[in-house]
């Protein structure tokens, strides 16, 4: 079987939902993403490709990992009941960083604002959950059994995921909105710069273009985030220069407006 092949056999094995599995296209997707986590060209991949339990995806990267498609590092994460595939160092070093500087702008999109605005420096709240999360991934890496996700349940949740995920997935801006008042924001009808970074993976005969990270920011902020959108990008490209595995890195920029956004 060739690589992809193998990707596919292995999604459509652990990732069933009842009788129906991942279409080919889906799987292929999924492991460009998983590859790209593995590689370190993103921290994070937040599973949403159907319904599949933790434990099912925690399976499926069992035998990537045993069949030597992806390294042994990865690990499955169950944030609250949504899961994620991480990749620690990366992920640890990202946190890390979010607490000495300004690398990732937190944007309060708080229901009760006229447009959104940028929350500098990081919030209380924001800080405790980047060091409690980073408490819990260090201590889970030392003392972690194989083949088993991190289950964090109780711990996170007070934290805002929104927020949380923003972080986890290393975008350079991350939403933020006082929960305890309204789940809401202002978003609505806000013009918004969706950001996208695309890659083929190129493997055996066969090639797959797929979308690595997707996020907005609001218009009216470009300016005042446009270091750390270019610092991101020039991350991006740095460690995309130091793998093989993805080819043709494309980041583009469209603008949406819609009458409702969902975080």
């Amino acid at each position: 079987m060739s690589t992809q092949e193998l990707f596919v056999a292995a999604a459509r094995k652990c990732l069933c939902i009842g009788r129906k599995s991942l279409s080919g296209l889906h799987s292929l997707d999924l492991a460009a993403q998983v590859l790209a986590v593995d590689l370190g060209l993103k921290p994070a991949l937040l599973y949403d490709s159907n319904g599949a339990r933790v434990e099912q995806v925690q399976q499926y990267l069992s035998l990537l990992q045993s069949s030597q498609l992806v390294s042994k590092s990865l690990l499955t994460l169950d944030l609250n009941g949504n899961t994620l595939i991480v990749n620690p160092v990366t992920v640890i070093s990202n946190l890390e960083q979010v607490l000495c500087d300004s690398h990732v702008a937190v944007i309060d999109v708080c229901y009760s604002l006229e447009k959104p605005t940028i929350t500098n420096p990081l919030t209380a709240e924001l800080k405790n959950m980047t060091q409690h999360l980073l408490l819990l991934l260090r201590g889970f890496e030392e003392v972690r059994e194989a083949e088993k996700p991190l289950y964090l349940g109780e711990e996170c949740e007070e934290w805002n995921l929104c927020t949380l995920f923003g972080l986890l997935l290393g975008y350079p801006v991350t939403y933020w909105f006082d929960q305890t008042k309204s789940f809401e924001n202002c978003l609505s009808m806000t013009p918004l710069m969706v950001t996208t970074a695309a890659a083929t993976w190129q493997a055996d005969t066969a090639c797959h273009r797929c979308c690595l990270y997707s996020f907005s920011i609001p218009a009216v902020l470009h300016e005042e985030t446009q270091p750390n959108l270019e610092s991101w990008r020039s991350r991006l490209q740095e460690r995309f220069q130091q793998q093989n595995v993805l080819q043709d890195l494309t980041v583009c920029q469209t603008i949406a407006t819609l009458p409702s956004v969902c975080l």
